[in-house]
């Protein structure tokens, strides 16, 4: 046998093979879906729906329950006419399979399948619904019996506490009485075979009950608060009222007695409404009592705690008023006489009257709310609150009118400063000219002169100013500062004008060890003109000093170092 047929030969074999596994593998799946069809058809025959259907028969139904019994009885029917061809597909697909012909089994299975799946929900909604009819007499009497029972214990209860329900006693028992007419209904439903409708019956009757039942705390809470708490409430608050009237207690445009009245109106509609059972109504009007009683306490006990306060200030404020008004007199007639000798210039005068103007409005509005307590008309409350804002602004403004006392008593002392400032300026600037007129320089720079002369004329213009009729301290005060600045800068002016003459004749002596070197002899001609005919001291320094310093580095360093050491130790 050559390779070429071998290799064919073992091929064949191998597809047998497989071919031969494919074939048992399927087989075994098949027979697996044959046993799993057998099994749902004989899980549907089990239910033997026919035993439940004669005995439904036998229960003479009527009316939903009768009417639910033939649909589903027709469908159960039609479902079970197809089990024995079911059973024909599962034997059938049974055969074929053991011998192999596994296509054929598989069509059979199919088949069966498609029906089972067809026939199955059916089935078993049917088997449900017969078995909810079968138990919806005995269920419905148990529930009837139970709903009876709960349904006379709140009977019971109602007629127990009768005045307790008082308002809505006439709706409560027309619920109850629509009750009975359903429980009649519900038991004839059942004596007649309508379990399904008596069971609808009874679902209604038990929620009428559980709503009942949980509205009766309700019922009666609320019938308590609006016919005994509320209303003790508004009669304490409508006594405690015409005690404060006859109290001299007023309370302006509020008319307490007609909030009553509007209470009690909503009471009354609150209460109409838990005659209906309507709860919600009920509850919203209950809130608007609450909130108006509330209000009421509070307007009442607001009133009845600002009284002392006002009974306790009343004295204190007059006396507090009047002293501020002496003040604010006494004050303006001071500013008044400053104001003749003195520039205001920050309006003192002007706010002081404003402040005067305040205070006696404020004093009117006491006089006035004083005539109302008199008159038995003060709303105690609005009286606090103003008094409480009347004491507060009375401190700010005697704080305020102190500090305007006081402002312009510096005034006289500021004067007394500025003069004094003046005389020593002037002072300060002759000896600051003197000294340098005494240094015998060749004469005194320009500059020097231009700034000696500035600050002359502003010392003369500011001593006119202090000798007028009305002086501007404010404005005087601003020059003294520039003076002062004026006066320093002219010192140290003429203390660099010394310093720079003196160093200038001790680097010239020491620039006589130069004579030989042209450049010094050159810078020593020119710092002569700066000194003697210019008088520009600074410059000739730094003409002469930087010669040097290129001459000799370091040695104008010495020289300054030396001279301003001995400047120290001489201060020193």
């Amino acid at each position: 046998m050559s390779s070429t047929q071998s290799l064919l030969l073992i091929t064949l074999i191998i597809t047998i093979i497989v071919v031969v596994m494919a074939m048992l593998l399927i087989n075994r799946r098949q027979l697996r879906d044959i046993e799993e069809l057998d099994n749902e058809l004989g899980n549907m025959e089990d239910l033997h729906l026919e035993r439940a259907i004669g005995k439904l028969d036998q229960m003479e139904l009527a009316g939903e329950s009768l009417a639910t019994l033939n649909t589903w009885k027709k469908s159960y029917q039609k479902a079970a006419e197809l089990f024995p061809e079911i059973q024909r597909l599962i034997e059938d697909g049974a055969d074929e399979n053991a011998r192999y012909r596994l296509v054929k089994s598989h069509q059979s299975i199919k088949q069966a399948r498609e029906l089972v799946d067809s026939v199955s929900e059916d089935v078993k909604n049917s088997s449900d619904v017969f078995t909810q009819l079968l138990e919806s007499n005995r269920e419905n009497k148990a529930q009837y019996d139970e709903l009876m029972q709960s349904y006379r214990e709140i009977r019971k209860e109602i007629l127990a506490d009768s005045f307790d329900y008082s308002v809505a006693l006439e709706e409560i028992e027309n619920r109850l009485s629509a009750m009975e007419e359903d429980f009649a209904q519900a038991k004839n439903l059942s004596a007649q075979g309508d379990h399904v409708e008596a069971k609808r019956v009874l679902s209604k009757i038990r929620a009428d009950l559980t709503a009942l039942k949980t509205k009766l705390p309700e019922v009666k809470e609320d019938q308590h608060d609006l016919q005994t708490v509320f209303a003790d409430q508004l009669d304490e608050i409508a006594a405690g009222y015409k005690q404060m009237r006859d109290a001299k207690y007023g309370f302006g445009s509020l008319d307490v007695m007609l909030e009553i009245r509007q209470s009690n109106d909503q009471i009354d509609r609150s209460l109409a409404a838990l005659a209906q059972l309507d709860l919600e109504e009920t509850s919203k009007g209950m809130k608007k009592v609450e909130k108006e009683i509330k209000t009421l306490y509070g307007i009442l006990e607001k009133e009845y705690k600002a009284r002392p306060f006002v009974e306790k200030n009343q004295d204190k404020l007059q006396r507090l008023l009047t002293h501020q008004q002496t003040v604010s007199q006494q004050l303006i007639k001071k500013l008044r006489h400053i104001d003749e000798s003195y520039e205001l210039t920050h309006g003192e005068l002007d706010e002081s009257r404003e402040l005067e103007r305040e205070v006696h409005k404020m004093d009117s509005d006491y006089i006035r709310a004083s005539q109302r307590i008199a008159d038995g008309r003060a709303v105690y409350s609005e009286v606090q609150d103003d008094w409480i804002k009347i004491l507060g602004r009375l401190q700010e403004i005697g704080k305020r009118q102190q500090e305007l006392s006081e402002a312009v008593d510096g005034l006289y002392e500021a004067e007394e400063v500025a003069q004094r400032s003046i005389k020593e300026f002037k002072q300060q600037v002759s000896l600051v000219y003197r000294h340098l007129s005494r240094q015998n320089l060749p004469g005194i720079p320009e500059g020097f002169l231009q700034m000696y002369t500035l600050v002359i004329n502003e010392i003369s213009k500011t001593s006119g100013e202090l000798n007028q009729v009305r002086i501007n301290m404010e404005k005087i005060s601003e020059e003294l500062v520039q003076i002062s600045d004026d006066v320093d800068r002219l010192q140290r002016e003429a203390e660099d004008i010394i310093s720079s003459a003196n160093l200038f004749e001790l680097t010239m002596q020491y620039s006589n060890k130069f004579l030989d070197n042209e450049t010094v002899v050159r810078a020593r001609r020119n710092a002569m003109k700066l000194y003697d005919r210019d008088y520009n001291y600074k410059d000739a320094l730094d003409t002469i000093a930087t010669a040097v310093e290129r001459a000799e580095p370091g040695s104008y360093q010495r020289i300054e170092n030396a001279y301003y050491q001995e400047q120290k130790e001489l201060i020193d």
